[in-house]
Protein backbone atom coordinates (compact mmCIF):
# COMPACT_ATOMS: atom_id res chain seq x y z
CA UNK A 1 0.00 0.00 0.00
CA UNK A 2 1.05 3.49 -0.64
CA UNK A 3 0.22 5.98 2.11
CA UNK A 4 -0.86 9.45 1.55
CA UNK A 5 -1.61 12.86 3.54
CA UNK A 6 -5.41 13.52 4.17
CA UNK A 7 -7.46 15.38 6.36
CA UNK A 8 -9.59 14.46 9.54
CA UNK A 9 -12.84 16.64 9.60
CA UNK A 10 -12.59 16.67 13.63
CA UNK A 11 -11.46 19.66 15.89
CA UNK A 12 -7.59 19.65 16.54
CA UNK A 13 -8.81 20.06 20.54
CA UNK A 14 -11.05 16.66 20.60
CA UNK A 15 -7.80 14.83 19.24
CA UNK A 16 -5.59 16.45 21.90
CA UNK A 17 -8.67 15.54 24.82
CA UNK A 18 -8.45 11.89 23.44
CA UNK A 19 -4.40 11.99 23.43
CA UNK A 20 -4.40 13.27 27.06
CA UNK A 21 -7.43 9.96 28.02
CA UNK A 22 -4.71 8.08 26.63
CA UNK A 23 -1.64 9.20 28.39
CA UNK A 24 -3.41 8.80 31.20
CA UNK A 25 -4.24 5.15 30.40
CA UNK A 26 -0.24 4.31 29.87
CA UNK A 27 0.78 6.16 32.94
CA UNK A 28 -1.92 4.12 34.82
CA UNK A 29 -0.74 0.63 32.89
CA UNK A 30 2.84 2.01 33.39
CA UNK A 31 3.15 1.42 29.28
CA UNK A 32 7.45 2.68 28.27
CA UNK A 33 8.24 3.04 24.51
CA UNK A 34 5.47 2.84 21.80
CA UNK A 35 5.80 3.10 18.42
CA UNK A 36 3.39 5.67 17.82
CA UNK A 37 3.03 8.74 20.59
CA UNK A 38 -0.07 9.91 22.43
CA UNK A 39 -1.29 12.47 19.72
CA UNK A 40 -0.86 10.04 16.66
CA UNK A 41 -2.50 7.17 18.39
CA UNK A 42 -5.81 9.33 18.62
CA UNK A 43 -5.46 10.55 15.79
CA UNK A 44 -5.45 7.15 14.23
CA UNK A 45 -8.45 6.03 16.26
CA UNK A 46 -10.00 8.72 15.07
CA UNK A 47 -9.54 8.42 11.87
CA UNK A 48 -11.50 4.58 12.43
CA UNK A 49 -14.03 5.25 13.04
CA UNK A 50 -14.82 8.57 11.16
CA UNK A 51 -13.96 7.35 8.09
CA UNK A 52 -13.95 3.54 8.59
CA UNK A 53 -10.51 2.99 6.74
CA UNK A 54 -9.53 -1.53 7.33
CA UNK A 55 -6.82 -1.64 9.90
CA UNK A 56 -4.59 -2.43 7.28
CA UNK A 57 -5.09 1.01 5.36
CA UNK A 58 -4.10 2.78 8.62
CA UNK A 59 -1.17 0.77 9.29
CA UNK A 60 -0.21 1.89 6.23
CA UNK A 61 -0.70 5.78 6.51
CA UNK A 62 0.38 5.88 9.90
CA UNK A 63 3.89 2.76 8.86
CA UNK A 64 2.89 0.59 11.56
CA UNK A 65 1.93 -2.79 11.28
CA UNK A 66 -1.39 -4.10 11.00
CA UNK A 67 -1.28 -5.86 14.47
CA UNK A 68 -0.36 -2.71 15.82
CA UNK A 69 -2.95 -1.11 14.35
CA UNK A 70 -5.52 -2.98 15.78
CA UNK A 71 -4.15 -2.74 19.18
CA UNK A 72 -4.17 0.98 19.46
CA UNK A 73 -7.09 1.40 18.14
CA UNK A 74 -8.35 -1.00 20.54
CA UNK A 75 -7.14 0.41 23.42
CA UNK A 76 -8.06 4.00 22.62
CA UNK A 77 -11.89 2.70 22.23
CA UNK A 78 -11.42 1.07 25.41
CA UNK A 79 -10.64 4.14 26.87
CA UNK A 80 -12.88 6.70 25.36
CA UNK A 81 -15.75 4.05 26.13
CA UNK A 82 -15.15 4.05 29.76
CA UNK A 83 -16.10 7.50 29.81
CA UNK A 84 -19.71 6.71 28.52
CA UNK A 85 -22.10 7.34 31.17
CA UNK A 86 -24.03 4.25 32.36
CA UNK A 87 -28.18 4.43 32.38
CA UNK A 88 -28.62 5.50 35.97
CA UNK A 89 -26.25 8.30 35.36
CA UNK A 90 -27.90 9.51 32.08
CA UNK A 91 -30.82 9.81 33.87
CA UNK A 92 -29.76 12.00 36.97
CA UNK A 93 -31.35 15.02 37.37
CA UNK A 94 -34.90 13.98 35.23
CA UNK A 95 -38.06 12.60 37.18
CA UNK A 96 -41.67 13.91 37.30
CA UNK A 97 -42.52 16.65 34.71
CA UNK A 98 -39.27 15.61 32.46
CA UNK A 99 -39.77 13.43 28.99
CA UNK A 100 -37.67 12.02 26.97
CA UNK A 101 -37.27 10.34 23.57
CA UNK A 102 -36.59 6.61 23.28
CA UNK A 103 -35.67 4.91 19.78
CA UNK A 104 -33.86 2.31 18.46
CA UNK A 105 -31.77 2.33 15.51
CA UNK A 106 -30.11 -0.33 13.37
CA UNK A 107 -25.94 -0.66 12.75
CA UNK A 108 -25.22 -2.22 9.11
CA UNK A 109 -22.98 -5.00 9.41
CA UNK A 110 -21.50 -7.48 7.07
CA UNK A 111 -22.83 -11.14 7.73
CA UNK A 112 -23.51 -13.75 5.56
CA UNK A 113 -27.76 -15.02 4.57
CA UNK A 114 -27.26 -17.73 7.10
CA UNK A 115 -26.88 -15.63 10.08
CA UNK A 116 -30.24 -15.28 10.76
CA UNK A 117 -30.31 -13.30 14.35
CA UNK A 118 -28.71 -10.76 12.55
CA UNK A 119 -30.97 -10.04 9.97
CA UNK A 120 -34.57 -8.05 10.69
CA UNK A 121 -37.47 -8.18 7.81
CA UNK A 122 -38.03 -4.21 8.39
CA UNK A 123 -34.99 -3.46 7.14
CA UNK A 124 -33.68 -6.40 5.10
CA UNK A 125 -30.05 -6.16 5.67
CA UNK A 126 -27.83 -7.70 8.70
CA UNK A 127 -27.30 -5.19 11.37
CA UNK A 128 -27.49 -4.65 15.12
CA UNK A 129 -30.09 -2.99 17.46
CA UNK A 130 -28.88 -0.16 19.70
CA UNK A 131 -31.17 2.15 21.68
CA UNK A 132 -31.00 5.73 22.25
CA UNK A 133 -32.56 7.96 25.05
CA UNK A 134 -32.23 11.48 24.00
CA UNK A 135 -33.52 15.06 25.36
CA UNK A 136 -36.25 17.10 24.07
CA UNK A 137 -33.95 18.71 21.73
CA UNK A 138 -31.96 15.50 20.33
CA UNK A 139 -29.05 15.46 22.72
CA UNK A 140 -28.31 11.96 23.28
CA UNK A 141 -28.42 10.92 27.13
CA UNK A 142 -27.75 7.58 26.82
CA UNK A 143 -26.70 4.73 24.14
CA UNK A 144 -27.19 0.74 24.42
CA UNK A 145 -25.13 -2.14 24.15
CA UNK A 146 -25.69 -3.24 20.86
CA UNK A 147 -28.06 -6.64 20.30
CA UNK A 148 -28.36 -8.57 17.17
CA UNK A 149 -30.97 -6.92 14.67
CA UNK A 150 -33.77 -9.24 14.93
CA UNK A 151 -34.44 -7.70 18.55
CA UNK A 152 -37.41 -5.82 18.57
CA UNK A 153 -37.10 -2.45 20.25
CA UNK A 154 -39.59 -3.29 23.09
CA UNK A 155 -37.63 -6.33 23.61
CA UNK A 156 -34.51 -4.45 23.92
CA UNK A 157 -35.82 -1.58 25.55
CA UNK A 158 -36.81 -4.00 28.29
CA UNK A 159 -33.69 -6.16 28.37
CA UNK A 160 -31.68 -3.01 29.30
CA UNK A 161 -33.76 -1.82 31.76
CA UNK A 162 -34.93 1.75 29.76
CA UNK A 163 -38.94 1.12 30.57
CA UNK A 164 -38.20 -0.08 34.90
CA UNK A 165 -35.69 3.17 35.16
CA UNK A 166 -37.93 5.81 33.24
CA UNK A 167 -40.70 4.02 35.75
CA UNK A 168 -39.33 4.74 38.60
CA UNK A 169 -38.05 7.57 38.17
CA UNK A 170 -41.98 9.10 36.19
CA UNK A 171 -40.19 10.06 33.10
CA UNK A 172 -42.99 10.47 30.49
CA UNK A 173 -41.26 8.75 27.23
CA UNK A 174 -42.13 9.26 23.75
CA UNK A 175 -41.72 6.31 21.41
CA UNK A 176 -43.07 5.01 18.16
CA UNK A 177 -45.63 2.51 17.85
CA UNK A 178 -42.60 -0.01 18.06
CA UNK A 179 -43.17 0.51 21.51
CA UNK A 180 -46.84 -0.16 22.25
CA UNK A 181 -47.41 -2.36 25.16
CA UNK A 182 -44.71 -0.77 27.20
CA UNK A 183 -47.56 0.56 29.29
CA UNK A 184 -45.19 2.19 32.45
CA UNK A 185 -44.47 6.51 31.59
CA UNK A 186 -43.98 4.93 27.99
CA UNK A 187 -46.34 7.36 25.44
CA UNK A 188 -46.45 5.83 21.91
CA UNK A 189 -48.83 7.07 18.77
CA UNK A 190 -52.66 5.56 18.56
CA UNK A 191 -53.36 3.52 15.47
CA UNK A 192 -56.66 4.17 13.61
CA UNK A 193 -56.88 7.84 15.14
CA UNK A 194 -58.42 9.10 12.38
CA UNK A 195 -61.27 7.08 13.43
CA UNK A 196 -60.62 8.73 16.94
CA UNK A 197 -62.40 11.62 19.01
CA UNK A 198 -60.43 14.91 18.44
CA UNK A 199 -57.86 15.00 21.19
CA UNK A 200 -56.68 11.46 20.15
CA UNK A 201 -55.89 12.58 16.88
CA UNK A 202 -54.38 16.24 17.67
CA UNK A 203 -52.15 14.07 20.17
CA UNK A 204 -50.86 12.04 17.33
CA UNK A 205 -50.87 15.29 15.16
CA UNK A 206 -48.08 16.58 18.31
CA UNK A 207 -46.92 13.44 18.90
CA UNK A 208 -44.17 13.21 15.84
CA UNK A 209 -43.14 17.00 16.33
CA UNK A 210 -42.06 16.16 19.90
CA UNK A 211 -40.33 13.32 18.90
CA UNK A 212 -38.89 14.00 15.80
CA UNK A 213 -35.31 15.78 17.34
CA UNK A 214 -34.85 12.35 18.38
CA UNK A 215 -33.61 11.23 15.48
CA UNK A 216 -30.95 14.18 15.69
CA UNK A 217 -28.96 11.74 17.92
CA UNK A 218 -28.59 9.36 15.23
CA UNK A 219 -27.69 11.49 12.83
CA UNK A 220 -24.77 12.58 14.66
CA UNK A 221 -24.13 9.24 15.88
CA UNK A 222 -23.73 7.92 11.67
CA UNK A 223 -22.10 10.97 10.93
CA UNK A 224 -18.79 8.37 11.67
CA UNK A 225 -18.59 6.30 8.73
CA UNK A 226 -17.94 3.45 11.01
CA UNK A 227 -21.39 2.78 12.13
CA UNK A 228 -22.66 3.35 8.46
CA UNK A 229 -21.67 0.37 7.30
CA UNK A 230 -19.37 -2.20 10.27
CA UNK A 231 -16.85 -4.61 9.17
CA UNK A 232 -15.86 -5.05 12.86
CA UNK A 233 -16.78 -7.94 15.05
CA UNK A 234 -20.55 -6.99 16.91
CA UNK A 235 -18.68 -7.85 20.36
CA UNK A 236 -16.72 -4.33 19.14
CA UNK A 237 -19.80 -2.60 18.05
CA UNK A 238 -21.29 -1.75 21.12
CA UNK A 239 -17.96 -0.42 22.82
CA UNK A 240 -17.76 1.81 19.02
CA UNK A 241 -20.80 2.97 19.91
CA UNK A 242 -19.87 4.14 23.21
CA UNK A 243 -16.66 5.48 22.33
CA UNK A 244 -18.94 8.08 20.02
CA UNK A 245 -21.05 9.18 22.65
CA UNK A 246 -18.03 10.24 24.66
CA UNK A 247 -16.80 11.55 21.90
CA UNK A 248 -20.47 13.46 21.23
CA UNK A 249 -20.73 15.13 24.71
CA UNK A 250 -16.73 16.35 24.74
CA UNK A 251 -17.15 20.18 25.85
CA UNK A 252 -14.98 21.79 23.75
CA UNK A 253 -15.62 25.00 26.05
CA UNK A 254 -13.69 23.83 28.63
Amino acid sequence: MVPYRATLDVPHELVEHVSWLIYARRCERGTRWRKLGCFHQALLALVHLRKNETLAQLAAGFGISTATAWRYVDETLEALASWAPGLREALVGLGEGDFVIVDGTLIPIDRIAADEPYYPQKHRKHGMNVQIIARPDGTPLWFSRATPGRTHDLTAARAHGIVQACLTRQILVLTDRAYQGADATFRAPYYHYSEQPEQYQQYNRDHPRLRAPGERAFAQLKTWRLLQRARCSTRRIGTAVQTIHTLLTYDYSG
